[in-house]
């Protein structure tokens, strides 16, 4: 029965989408900063699948202003399909992951920290799934920008390996691909689980009851 989710389509028969990108709050409900491009000076660009973009959003807005973490959104990422639904994107005819973007300032936060909150916030060896949720739209992805970002994930990759190992997972099925076009998500979709759109919210990702075993594998002990 997930046979067609599980399975990533081709260009060839991915849906066509279309030219309109999905409009999107101008402000982060929680952040207050600007929720599109252009970004302040100096900023850096992070983008991640990690399941349900929801909770993966939350966990990463939480880390702070203070931590360096500009602003947040959830979109889709990885496939073929432009400007996709949400429907579109849970057909798994999109080739889309749902995906997550952190702007940071490297001055204070270092991409490696938010690559170990990558590691340790999911479980990246579950293939085309994350927990209870199933399909290509689940897959755990390291979508990098520039060469010292592939490096690092790589990097962190191989060391987060013996570490789940001995925590009695299997072989890492993340994906470290570069980055194409990020495609934002519906408005309704970002910053779903801020208090002042869901308080009682829930997510298997980066929330309470996770379906995952957030984490247990940690690469500090």
């Amino acid at each position: 029965m997930f046979g067609q989710k599980t399975t990533m389509t081709d260009p060839e028969r991915a849906l066509p989408g279309r030219d309109t990108p999905m409009p999107v709050p101008e402000r982060h409900e929680v952040l207050g900063t600007p929720l599109a491009p252009p970004y302040p000076e100096g900023s850096a660009i992070a983008d991640f699948g990690m399941g349900c973009f929801w909770g993966v959003e939350r966990t990463f807005w939480r880390l702070g202003a203070e931590r360096g973490i500009i602003t947040t959104a959830v979109g889709y990422q990885g496939g073929y399909t432009p400007n996709p639904t949400y429907e579109e994107v849970c057909t798994g005819r999109t080739g889309h992951t749902e995906a997550v973007r952190v702007v940071f300032d490297p001055r204070k936060i270092a991409y490696e920290d938010l690559l170990k909150v990558f590691w340790e916030g999911h479980d990246p060896t579950q293939g085309m799934r994350q927990g209870n949720d199933v399909g290509t739209q689940y897959r755990s992805m390291i979508l990098y920008h520039d060469e010292s970002q592939r490096a690092a994930a790589e990097s962190s990759r191989e060391a987060f390996q013996p570490v789940l190992t001995r925590a009695g997972y299997g072989p890492i099925t993340t994906e470290i691909v570069e980055a194409g076009p990020f495609y934002f998500a519906e408005g309704f979709h970002q910053q779903y689980l801020s208090d002042a759109k869901n308080p009682n919210g829930y997510c298997g990702v980066g929330g309470t009851g996770a379906s995952c075993p957030i984490g247990v594998a940690r690469t500090d002990g």
